[in-house]
């Protein structure tokens, strides 16, 4: 297979110019980053240091940029040396943090995390990922020093309000409190909802509409197109299903690697869109010749091997994860694209899973700040993966239950792996060893052994959740 998405034009592989100041630096490093050309972006920043060694700002720069890439190690060693230039600034301690968080270093970065409150004890957003990888005692000092902030909280604004009652209703669920815990959520939650301009009748009707285009009857009469690789395995639910335990269990196997949360699906059949319009419809099958949709599938192969930079096997993994959840609403074109892909679907108490996403001040999903929204949200997907279950062939989809999976892990990782087609490696079970690169929220939980705890987790009264319980209508 040719890697032709990690090919560059003579152009591109060009150095780029030695910029004369930092300030020329910035801005040149922005639009190579704006490019994605982040391996130029890095040169051009160090050529900087090559002139002024001292920068820290620089240094962190790189590290940032090295992180964006997937290098954590060379990431690590650039923050350090930023930190040894700049040792009083909290930021430094939180980028610090949160590579070593996502490399499983978890007591180093509630370290880091802990430096950055004494730094600066006023901000909210330290005790957020502090807490997000530590459970507080009620003894400790930093939910006294919450509670202050708390009693404090108009000095601050909206977003950083938000952080500091995310990090209360955390510290409080966390110390026996969980009534007043859910009222921070709460309050941290209709702060973020305010900034946000989600459009519920355009999600919604969006998802309505892609089981209107793909019935059993369109995808029946569509042509056979399909690539033959088995490489592609797509996890797909909703967040705190249980996906990051069950693609961590999975990509411990050696044959297989976890991309993570990535977009590169989308991204392919966005530039194909580009090359060819009739991407751009709903279901393109019908207008489009077989080498079009081979080509398209092969450029999302070579994307995603793309992304295994810290792959030491000499031949590409046989099974690579994507593990971006909302391409549930993709799975007609994946089936279409790869008719042998491996679809895993996670699944978790509707109410726990609800509740568990209102708990955290996720970036990028705007349906999960209102409970209403989220309900109603859950119960269209849901929808949608039933109508995939009655269209696509059986067996097409594995059903894997976060409940199932923590009541008996080895006959789940077992049908997993066998699902996968791959043969049972034990490395599987040992999942929470393993120091692949995790990025979710659930990145401290899958670096230990497995537990219960959050099985049928609390919730408050009904009437608080009504509108969650509407939301989800038959589904509660």
């Amino acid at each position: 297979m040719t890697d032709t998405a990690t090919q560059q034009s003579p152009a591109r592989a060009q150095a780029p110019a030695i910029p004369p100041d930092v300030e020329h630096a910035r801005q040149q490093v922005e639009d190579l980053v704006g490019q994605n050309r982040i391996d130029e972006a890095i040169a051009c920043y160090r050529a900087v240091l090559v002139r002024y060694p001292n920068l820290g700002a620089v240094h962190a720069a790189i590290g940032a940029l090295l992180r964006k890439q997937g290098h954590h190690q060379q990431a690590l060693r650039a923050l350090e040396q930023a930190h040894s230039l700049m040792p009083h600034e909290p930021s430094l301690n939180t980028c610090l943090a949160v590579v070593l968080q996502e490399i499983g270093r978890i007591d180093e970065a509630t370290a880091q995390f802990r430096q950055a409150i004494a730094l600066a004890p006023d901000e909210p957003s330290h005790y957020l990922g502090l807490v997000r990888l530590q459970s507080l005692t009620a003894d400790d000092p930093a939910l006294a020093a919450l509670r202050q902030l708390a009693a404090q909280e108009s000095r601050f604004n909206p977003s950083r309000q938000a952080s500091l009652h995310f990090a209360l209703g955390k510290a409080l669920s966390d110390t026996g409190a969980p009534q007043d815990g859910f009222s921070h959520f709460l309050r941290a939650n209709a702060l973020r909802r305010a900034s946000l301009s989600y459009d519920e009748n355009a999600m919604l009707g969006a998802m309505r509409r892609v089981s209107q285009h793909f019935t059993a009857a369109a995808m029946e009469a569509l042509p056979q197109t399909g690539h033959p690789s088995t490489q592609p395995v797509f996890i797909v639910g909703m967040p705190r299903s249980g996906s990051t335990l069950v693609e961590q269990i999975l990509a411990s196997h050696p044959d297989a690697y976890g991309a993570g949360e990535v977009s590169t699906l989308a991204d392919t059949l966005k530039d194909a869109a580009q090359r060819c319009p009739a991407w751009k419809n709903p279901m393109p099958f019908a207008q489009l010749s077989e080498a079009e949709c081979l080509a398209t599938a092969e450029d999302y192969l070579n994307r995603m091997n793309a992304q295994a930079v810290d792959w030491t096997g000499p031949a590409p993994p046989l099974r690579m994860i994507n593990k971006m959840l909302d391409n549930f609403a993709h799975i007609g074109l994946i089936h279409q694209l790869w008719p042998r892909a491996r679809i895993i679907h996670t699944m978790r108490d509707p109410i726990d899973t609800c509740l568990s996403c209102f708990s955290i001040p996720f970036d990028h999903l705007d349906f999960a700040f209102d409970l209403g929204e989220l309900g109603r949200y859950y119960r269209q997907y849901s929808a949608l993966m039933a109508h995939w279950e009655r269209t696509l062939p059986p067996d097409t989809i594995l059903n894997v239950r976060y409940e199932d999976l923590v009541q008996d892990l080895p006959h789940q990782a077992q049908r997993i792996i066998a699902y996968c087609d791959l043969p049972w490696n034990p490395d599987c079970l040992r999942f929470h060893e393993s120091r692949r690169i995790v990025r979710t929220s659930s990145l401290a939980q899958v670096r230990t052994p497995l537990y219960r705890s959050a099985l049928r987790r609390w919730r408050p009264d009904n009437e608080t959740l009504r509108p969650l319980l509407e939301g989800l209508g038959g589904l509660a």
